[in-house]
């Protein structure tokens, strides 16, 4: 009988988490998806909340952006522009006070912007970091994939 109540608080402790956990992703991955739809619209200022202020990027276009301030004014100067930004992520992993995702993104950049009019296929890493109560990306990483 003692081991049957273990079992049963174990069990029941173990979908509390997995539950938690689907709440947990729910709220990144809309968060997440949110971030791509800003990058499409060129929404600096919903950017600037879904960006921690010391957000590190490794961006495809071969440059590591080490702040929240030289991303926007690559935004507003429309090297980063699209006609198309599609996410899908793939695969949540949960830490304390931090989620990674990793998916894979379909974006074709606009006139002006490098390849602009080309699809680009792309494998992204996303850190998402839990400040206080709010959740903010902190490190990025989307490299292209070559075309076989």
């Amino acid at each position: 009988m003692k081991y049957l109540f273990l079992l049963a608080i174990l069990l029941f402790s173990t979908l509390g988490f997995a539950q938690e956990n689907m709440a947990l992703r729910q709220e990144i991955e809309k968060l997440d998806l949110a971030h791509a739809a800003a990058i499409l619209k060129g929404d600096a200022g919903a950017l600037d909340k879904l960006m921690a202020d010391e957000v590190t990027v490794n961006h495809p276009t071969n440059r590591i952006v080490n702040e929240k301030k030289e991303l926007l004014q690559l935004i507003q100067k429309g090297v980063i522009r699209y006609t198309s930004f599609k996410r899908f992520p793939e695969k949540f992993l949960f830490f304390p006070n931090m989620v990674v995702i990793m998916g894979r993104e379909e974006v074709i950049p606009a006139a002006g912007a490098p390849n602009a009019g080309k699809q680009l296929n792309r494998r992204y890493t996303n850190i998402w970091m839990r400040k206080d109560t709010t959740w903010q990306l902190q490190v990025r990483h989307a490299n292209n994939v070559c075309s076989e």
